[in-house]
């Protein structure tokens, strides 16, 4: 039996599985839709085999969409793409704890600083191999956590059944520690129509959606489905 999530459940968008030839009509089937987030995978080919888009592609599309802009910074040195995130129109900026925690890079605690001065929200994310335990110190400090349900890098991986258990660990922490008002938790990776609920179940708020959205027939139908599970 899952826990019970009363937080409202939002759909995220992944730019990164749309169209790149025509961001305009992707941008338009999210806007016009019950999407309040839209999601942005920044890859660098070096903490992710894949490399995606950066900044100038955000502050474009940022005139053209009200949306919540969630940045997923899946790159080496999170810290030092911070500010060009902020200025091209980020709301939220999630980071890897795998990277931060790295010897090349800045501390955590440094980064959430970093995000939280500037009135973002901010976000850790973390791999499938990688422990709840390796974060659980920072909860108190950050606004929402990724839980990647694929190995990060590419669109339309399928979902990782285990994905659901470490959710379930993360809301049972997150009632636990009275930081429900407060810390919410997103899965990215291989979320569809027939696993959602499962997903809201274990204790996630916000669905990430790829994919499933875009490689739809109407990708507006899909969002709006999803965010009634």
């Amino acid at each position: 039996m899952g826990t019970e999530n009363k937080q409202k459940i939002v759909v995220a968008p992944s730019l990164l599985a749309a169209d790149f030839s025509n961001l305009e009509k992707a941008l338009g089937y999210c806007n016009n839709s019950s999407a309040t987030w839209l999601h942005l995978d920044i890859m660098d080919q070096q903490f992710v085999p894949n490399l995606s888009f950066g900044p100038g592609i955000v502050k474009n599309i940022r005139k053209h969409s009200k949306l919540f802009f969630d940045v997923h910074l899946m790159v080496s040195n999170p810290f030092e793409m911070i500010d060009s995130f902020i200025d091209a129109g980020a709301d939220g900026i999630s980071f890897h704890i795998e990277a931060s925690e790295s010897r090349f890079t800045f501390p955590p605690k440094l980064i959430i600083n970093k995000i939280k001065r500037a009135n973002l929200l901010c976000g850790i994310a973390i791999k499938p191999k990688t422990p709840f335990t390796i974060i659980k110190k920072y909860m108190d400090l950050i606004d929402y956590v990724v839980v990647m349900s694929v190995e990060p890098g590419f669109a339309g991986q399928k979902f990782i059944p285990k994905s659901i258990d470490k959710i379930k660990e993360i809301r049972s922490f997150i009632d636990e520690k009275n930081l429900t008002d407060k810390v919410s938790i997103q899965c990215d990776g291989g979320v569809k129509l027939h696993n959602a609920k499962d997903v809201v179940d274990a204790g996630a708020n916000i669905l990430v959606a790829g994919s499933e959205v875009f490689q739809s027939e109407n990708p507006t139908e899909i969002i709006n489905k999803m965010s009634q599970v």
